[in-house]
């Protein structure tokens, strides 16, 4: 297997270098805002979701359609396993991202989004599109062709996985850097508040149901479907810009997890589909509520995106007083040796 990844790798380098040469691919680094969420150890939920027993980063919002077209520009010349769909170029419940070329080496695509939906969350996304943006995160964001070393394996093995089944059988490896949310991390964030030890209904820091007011001056409020159902809330799209609800973040300071669009993460379903959580702009609030689950194919995907989470940095090894003792009690002893000389 180590060997197969290694000659894997070497192929997808020699492409790489073909793309470049011919000046298709456009590298652009992207940052991804996250908060920390902490209080390791916390109970879970009377849901029986939310207990996570480690300190994690979580995007701050939801992966946006200028982050995911700078990855289409970095490995998407040559699409080989399908990471753009033309649903995605809708200027109305899409996420604006057109795609020009013929998808070949000597005739890569190339991937534009609109201004006005740079920043709002990108759609029409599978489960196996969204685990290739994170091996990609998780690899650095190289440029280059689909394969190990960019969209295969990192976070997730993939290595060409797009069918329902082979998608299931997908797990998180255990040396993840950036990672699709675990059920438990997507449900933290939104709903736990440290503060009390709790859990929210709504992930807006609230226990009340959300509004949609655009102006969110008193917060409390979502891009969803509610009465008296004005739809969509904002100019004719359904979308609406990342944490356009300034007012209406979770305890933890995430934006979004309720409304915009429904949001994958890894738990199975069934054992037949990838979970969804926070409902979309076409939802009734009864998705954005805690109790709120939903699910589809992992190979297929609408008013569906994702959030990304991301290992928090180490803690140091805890130092006991005996370790501090010795360590002193060495220093005295060089000391006085350099001093007998």
């Amino acid at each position: 297997m180590i060997r197969a990844k290694g000659v894997a790798r070497a192929a997808v380098l020699a492409a790489a270098m073909v793309l470049l040469a011919a000046g298709a691919v456009q590298a652009t680094t992207i940052t991804i805002d996250t908060v920390t969420v902490g209080n390791p150890g916390n109970a879970a939920d009377d849901t029986g979701y939310g207990a996570v027993a480690y300190a994690y980063n979580i995007g701050k919002y939801e992966v946006t359609a200028g982050q995911y077209t700078a990855f289409l520009n970095a490995v998407g010349g040559v699409d080989t396993y399908a990471l753009y769909y033309t649903s995605m170029s809708r200027t109305y419940d899409g996420s604006g991202i057109t795609r020009s070329g013929g998808g070949t080496v000597d005739n890569p695509y190339t991937y534009s989004v609109a201004a006005d939906f740079a920043n709002r969350p990108v759609n029409f996304v599978s489960w196996g599109n969204a685990a290739r943006f994170a091996n990609w995160l998780n690899n650095g964001q190289p440029t280059g062709a689909q394969g190990l070393s960019t969209t295969e394996d990192g976070a997730y093995y993939l290595n060409g996985a797009r069918t329902n089944a082979q998608l299931l059988a997908v797990s998180r490896e255990s040396d993840w850097k950036w990672a699709i949310t675990s059920e438990d991390e997507w449900y933290k964030a939104a709903y736990y508040d440290p503060t009390t030890g709790t859990y929210f209904d709504y992930p807006t820091s609230s226990n009340t149901a959300p509004g949609q007011d655009m102006a969110d001056a008193s917060g409390n409020n979502a891009n969803c479907y509610i009465a008296p159902y004005v739809y969509p809330i904002d100019s004719g799209k359904y979308t609406t810009v990342a944490g356009e609800f300034e007012n209406s973040d979770s305890p933890y300071g995430t934006f979004d997890q309720g409304g915009n669009v429904s949001e994958w993460n890894e738990a199975i379903v069934s054992n037949a589909y990838r979970c969804r959580r926070g409902g979309s702009f076409d939802d009734p609030l009864s998705s954005l509520r805690a109790t709120g689950r939903s699910h589809g194919n992992p190979a297929s995907g609408a008013t569906v995106g994702f959030r990304v989470c991301e290992v928090a940095e180490p803690v140091p090894e805890p130092v006991t007083m005996a370790m501090v003792g010795m360590g002193i009690a060495g220093l005295g002893g060089y000391i006085r040796r350099r001093m007998a000389r």
